[in-house]
Parts: C-alpha cells; sequence; structure tokens
C-alpha cells in the first residue's frame, strides 16, 4: 500500500531488537539448525548451540529462539508470516521504529540492524518511564491494597511475581512456587488469576497470610519502584524487563515464548542483573535457591548494583538530550516532512 501511494512505510517493533534479528536472519538459523541435527531430529546440545555465526546474536543460543523460527513454514501460518516479514523489512520499511534504547543493545547487533534497515529509531520503551513516576503518598489513591500493604514490609524484601497477561505456568509450577515461598518464608506480592489459585497447595494463603499477599492485578510499575521490592519473578516480557530496570529491581527469570527466552539470556549473562530458573522450570528447590541468590546472597547485591547501574544509563537515554530523544525528533521529522 505505501509503495502504491508512494507514502514513507514506518513500522514499529515492540519485542526486543534481538528478536528482530532473529527473524531477518530466519534462514540463516534454518540452515544451523539443520547442519545441527545432521538433518535428523535436533538434541539437547543442538538447542545450546551459540548462534555466534550471526553477527549481533553471538550471546544467544539455538534454544533462546521463538518457536516461530523453529516451527515448519509449511504447516505454521504465524511462521511463514514472521518469515515474510523478516525478508520485506529490509528493503522496503523506510524506518524501523525499536521500543528500546541504543544503550541496552549488543554494539554488533545494533550495528547489523542498521545495515539491513534504512533507517532504524530506538525512541525508549513507549510505557515506562525513566525515572518512573514518584509513587502516590496518599493511600486512597491506591485502590489494590498493593502499595499500603508494600509499605510496611522492611526494604528491599518481597517477591513480586507476576507472569504477565496470558503467560501462565503449569499447575505443578505454580504449586512448587508456593511451596517455596513458604518454605523461605519469603514475603510476596503475587499477581494471580483466580482460577490459577487452585493450583496453590491447599492451605497455602492461609499459612502466609502474615507474609504473603495474592491480588488478582497490581499496579507494576508502582511496585517494582517501591522500596520494599527485592526482586521480580517475571516471564520476561520486554516492556516488563524495563519496569524491573526503571524500579532497579532485580529478576527471577521463567521465559514462556516470543521474544522471552532471548530477554532472559540478556538478564542473567549479558546484563547480569538477574537469574533464570534452573533447567526451564519452576521447582521448589530451584526456586528457594533462587531466591537466596537475589534477595540474600552477595551475587544479588551485585545485580542490584548493576541494575542501578543500567537504570542511570537509561535516565540519561530517555533525558532531553538523550539517545532516545534524538531518534524521536528524527521521527517527527520524518512524519512531519513527508
Amino acid at each position: 500500500m505505501a509503495e502504491k501511494m508512494q507514502v514513507p512505510w514506518v513500522t514499529l517493533w515492540v519485542p526486543a531488537p534481538y528478536s528482530l534479528a532473529a527473524h531477518v536472519y530466519t534462514d540463516v538459523i534454518r540452515e544451523l539448525l539443520r547442519e545441527s541435527s545432521g538433518g535428523g531430529t535436533s538434541t539437547d546440545d543442538d538447542d545450546d548451540k551459540s548462534l555466534g555465526v550471526i553477527r549481533g546474536l553471538s550471546m544467544m543460543r539455538i534454544s533462546d529462539l521463538p518457536n516461530e523460527i523453529i516451527d515448519d513454514q509449511d504447516t505454521s501460518r504465524v511462521a511463514c508470516l514472521l518469515r515474510e516479514m523478516g525478508l520485506v523489512l529490509p528493503g522496503g520499511a523506510t524506518a524501523v521504529v525499536m521500543n528500546s534504547y541504543v544503550e541496552v543493545n549488543p554494539t554488533p547487533l545494533i550495528a547489523d540492524l542498521k545495515s539491513k534497515f534504512k533507517m532504524l529509531l530506538q525512541v525508549g520503551c513507549l510505557t515506562v518511564s525513566f525515572p518512573p513516576p514518584p509513587l502516590p503518598s496518599s493511600s486512597a489513591s491506591d485502590t489494590t491494597g498493593c502499595l499500603t500493604w508494600l509499605d510496611a514490609r522492611d526494604p528491599q524484601s518481597v517477591a513480586y511475581i507476576c507472569f504477565g497477561t496470558v503467560a501462565m505456568p503449569s499447575p505443578s509450577e505454580v504449586s512448587a512456587l508456593g511451596e517455596a515461598l513458604e518454605s523461605t518464608k519469603t514475603p510476596f506480592l503475587w499477581s494471580i488469576k483466580e482460577h490459577v489459585m487452585a493450583y496453590l497447595p491447599k492451605g497455602l494463603q492461609e499459612r502466609t497470610r502474615a507474609y504473603g499477599k495474592f491480588v488478582p492485578w497490581a499496579p507494576q510499575g508502582q511496585v517494582l519502584s517501591h522500596p520494599a521490592c527485592g526482586v521480580y519473578v517475571t516471564h520476561c516480557g520486554y516492556n516488563s524487563v524495563f519496569e524491573s530496570v526503571a524500579g532497579g529491581v532485580p529478576m527471577v527469570c521463567k521465559p514462556f515464548w516470543a521474544d522471552n527466552m532471548m530477554n532472559g539470556r540478556m538478564i542473567e549473562e549479558v546484563w547480569g542483573i538477574g537469574v533464570k530458573v534452573e533447567g526451564g522450570t519452576i521447582t521448589k528447590s530451584g526456586m528457594e535457591k533462587a531466591l537466596e541468590v537475589v534477595l540474600r546472597g552477595e551475587d544479588g547485591k551485585e545485580m542490584r548494583k548493576k541494575v542501578g547501574e543500567l537504570r542511570e544509563r537509561l535516565v540519561e537515554a530517555a533525558g532531553p538530550n538523550g539517545s532516545a530523544e534524538a531518534d524521536f525528533k528524527v521521527l517527527v521529522e520524518l512524519i512531519s516532512t513527508s
């Protein structure tokens, strides 16, 4: 349509930049998968293979890839659609606008994306403020009761748990997480859907009432910015990751799909601001260990320091003279003069 109308075509990519790179390189990745498996069924060792042959994705592994890249494109319409998108965007889009900051992404990745697209603009996270707005001073505005409850907790002591709007751990994982919270006596605020409550250990709500709170919804940005919040147990959605960074809170990662696995890799190995659950599945012992590391261990202190440093870089990037502001002005100019 844009070509027919002879107007610029600007597209917004909301997930992580490295996930877009993976879609651009879908054919290369699929060839790598064929070579790794020898034309047969892939193994766990194949899944752990690095994507280092692809510029900008050296930090990722095959196991981090979205299913849409690995799925058969002859039978999956979504896989086919995303492959076509990866082929069309480089030569077609006048500009690719990213819901991200140049400061959080590896230099080789951004350099490669810039070489692929006519114009690459990183205008910052569109749903998260750096720095976040101040918390409300009156409990009257706290309709969920979450902030008032947090006010009574010690600084950096609470585990905030939320897996987004759609993702949901298995019943056994929900139960294991509840058991880990109880065994460690970790103060927690858990945003959990009502029907999922049935998977909690029997009597858990009553036994943890003194230090735990279950809610159907929480004001996530405000919770993560509260001084009592010490760790975020998350599905690793890209916007959620930025909310955690804005609050200066390290993460325990349980990725599910799309760019979640790649975000988890960045959080743990590149940025050093969190840990992934052992084996990719929530278990009681694995979650006990993760909570101990992040909330009470020396490694957790280092993660908190690093997430604070990353937060400060993004406050600068989002400021009047920052990189996001500069790219946004370019976008406005493009729209205004076209």
